[in-house]
């Protein structure tokens, strides 16, 4: 039978005054879809981006977002036989995360391991996932990586994989969590004073940048590799929404981005980094950073826990939250 359902409603772009909390109904799963009841979702830049409109190739509004989640299955679809009622699985699912239910295809569901705490296992499948998806088949032991974003979800996740790894991170990051970066062992520049760029030429360069911000900061991160060979990784485009600036299309940036592979003098090169569901390695990659948290190597850290009624409020103050790591909306 279809099942009561509260989500989060972007009726039409715009500001944080457009979310809305809406009922509605969900029908049974079709063939081969499960529905799940989700009891946490992630939140993430790709949320605000999508509450404005610039996400690339994202629907139409009216939308709910919601890029990742997990939950309890509550009903099976026809023709679905690998999970029973109950199981608690992790999505990738893009839309609808931040709905008590949503019906999502059987072969996107991954199981959770028993021991994994719901929470901890949200934050991996989207945030710590893109950060260890970048960082897989480098060896980065004794490299020099710059990380945009230390405070933030992707980019703590990267600061403490690369840490993990015996590099050594430099990156930028809010000024009140410096003395807890420099106390897990990174160094942490203030990102608007520019100071990182000349320290890092001062060192020779790094041999990794991870930019989540996009447009000019992807030309400042570019010119701080180092000469004799680095690659920089640019996911998302956040500095715009960050700034508060007018939304702004990351298409041509990413098509510049790319387009420095063309200078294959410099020693030099550049990768759009997003995570794919259907891609063979995402299955695995997520099966792995599920194992390194069950074995505690990884310092998870959530930054806030959002009520599914306070979504909006997340929206507005997704950029002067204090602390580090992920930000969660607890749904049902």
């Amino acid at each position: 039978m279809p099942v009561e359902v509260r989500k989060v409603l972007i009726p039409s772009f715009g500001g944080p005054q457009k979310i809305q909390i809406v009922n509605s109904t969900l029908p049974d799963p079709a063939p081969n879809h499960v529905q799940v009841k989700v009891l946490y979702s992630g939140f993430s830049g790709a949320d605000i981006n999508m509450r404005i409109g610039v996400y690339p190739l994202q629907r139409k509004a009216p939308l709910t977002p919601g890029y990742c989640f997990v939950g309890t299955v509550h009903a099976l679809g026809p023709q679905s036989t690998r999970f029973a009622v109950g199981d608690l699985v992790a999505c990738l699912s893009i839309y609808d995360a931040e709905a008590t239910y949503s019906n999502q295809l059987e072969k996107h569901l991954i199981p959770v391991p028993k021991g994994l705490d719901p929470k901890i296992a949200t934050t991996l499948i989207l945030d710590w996932n893109t950060a260890y998806g970048m960082l897989k088949g480098t060896d980065w032991k004794g490299k020099k990586v710059f990380v945009h974003g230390m405070s933030g979800a992707v980019g703590y996740a990267l600061m403490t994989l690369c840490l993990l790894e015996g590099a050594q991170v430099y990156g930028t990051a809010s000024a009140r969590n410096h003395q807890t970066i420099r106390d897990l062992g990174a160094t942490p520049f203030v990102y608007t004073d520019k100071l990182w760029i000349t320290y890092m030429k001062q060192i020779g360069g790094a041999q990794g940048v991870f930019d989540a911000l996009g447009f000019e900061s992807w030309d400042e991160s570019y010119d701080i590799l180092s000469p004799s060979g680095g690659t920089l990784y640019g996911y998302g485009g956040n500095l715009g929404t960050l700034k508060g600036e007018k939304p702004r299309s990351v298409i041509w940036p990413t098509l510049k981005l790319l387009g420095r592979n063309l200078m294959f003098w410099s020693r030099k090169s550049t990768k759009f980094w997003w995570i794919d569901r259907d891609w063979s390695l995402f299955l695995p990659n997520t099966q792995e950073v599920f194992a390194l948290a069950l074995q505690d190597k990884l310092k998870i850290s959530i930054k806030r826990v959002f009520e599914l009624d306070d979504v909006a409020t997340a929206h507005r103050e997704w950029t002067s939250l204090t602390g580090m790591g992920s930000v969660l909306v607890h749904v049902s």
